[in-house]
């Protein structure tokens, strides 16, 4: 099995894919038409930036978190950050793969409305394992939407520059939903029971007024399967261990809350259970590279 990649920014992404340096460092808009056929090798990578592709002859096997992802009669992808993608190419075609791919990074996300909202559309998600089919008209709409997010971030930037790049975002997501919903209408999606579940328990341990760390052990036990078979499953399915996906969960609110709130970072620590701040701060900054005061302070 070929290594899996973690790739942690959209320009460590720009030089893996031997693209030009991105116009804005959390968001970008590449063709793939741009990249040399031999980047485009068989591959598994994480990516933690959302991804959101539209696609032509574009000839794979593809796994979306060891889920079979049919890309037959589709052309539209989305993935969520830190989920495992991999891709198998059919080099034997002559046709060239085409399309466009905006990143977005969460980081961009923060302090906005999206932050949020985003989590409700479901084709980021495994219950989705088809891509979504296009007429040439929705083709056309969306294409244009993510050019003029990539016109937005190669202007000049002011002071609303990110209110309208997320307003564009947002306009996006809301049309896919629409295509999604259609296309899915008169079927049932599939789901991956586990992740599913695991995501369920993690959001009220973390979205309730009284926010806590839980332990492997207690997220094992509601999933009513030993901590090692957990931990090796999402291992398989996701490349990261329970703990990984309960640090990740946590960093995602912590996020939120220094970005949202006044709460101190003592508070904030005691508040996720940490009986000392420190600690809370070591394993933030660990995740992130930066610290709770220096990503507050990104925001004031």
């Amino acid at each position: 099995m070929n290594e899996l990649l973690r790739i942690k920014t959209i320009s460590g992404f720009h030089d893996y894919m031997g693209l030009p340096k991105p116009a804005h460092p959390l968001v970008s808009l590449w063709r793939f038409e741009d990249v040399n056929r031999e980047c485009l090798a068989p591959f598994s990578r994480i990516m933690d930036f959302f991804s959101i592709a539209i696609k032509r002859n574009f000839n794979v096997k593809m796994k979306y978190g060891q889920q079979p992802y049919d890309f037959n009669a589709g052309i539209m992808f989305c993935m969520a950050p830190g989920q495992v993608l991999r891709v198998e190419m059919d080099h034997h075609t002559a046709s060239r793969p085409a399309g466009w791919n905006l990143l977005i990074h969460p980081d961009f996300l923060w302090h906005t409305s999206l932050a949020k909202t985003i989590k409700k559309y479901a084709y980021f998600d495994y219950a989705i394992h088809e891509a979504l089919f296009l007429s040439a008209k929705e083709e056309e709409l969306l294409i244009s939407i993510m050019q003029r997010i990539d016109e937005e971030c190669r202007a000049n930037q002011d002071q609303f520059s990110q209110e309208v790049i997320i307003a564009q975002i947002e306009l996006l997501l809301k049309y896919t939903d629409r295509f999604y919903h259609r296309q899915f209408l008169t079927r049932k999606m599939g789901t991956h029971e586990i992740l599913a579940r695991l995501e369920q328990i993690l959001n009220v341990y973390f979205t309730n007024d009284h926010m806590r760390l839980p332990s492997v052990n207690e997220i094992a036990e509601q999933l009513h399967i030993s901590p090692n078979y957990l931990s090796g499953l999402l291992k398989t399915l996701t490349g990261q261990s329970t703990q990984q996906h309960i640090h990740d969960k946590l960093i995602e609110k912590a996020k939120e809350k220094l970005s949202t709130t006044n709460l101190s970072i003592s508070e904030i620590a005691y508040a996720f259970g940490f009986e000392h701040p420190q600690s809370f701060s070591k394993l933030f900054k660990a995740k992130t590279e930066i610290s709770p005061q220096d990503f507050r302070q990104a925001f004031n």
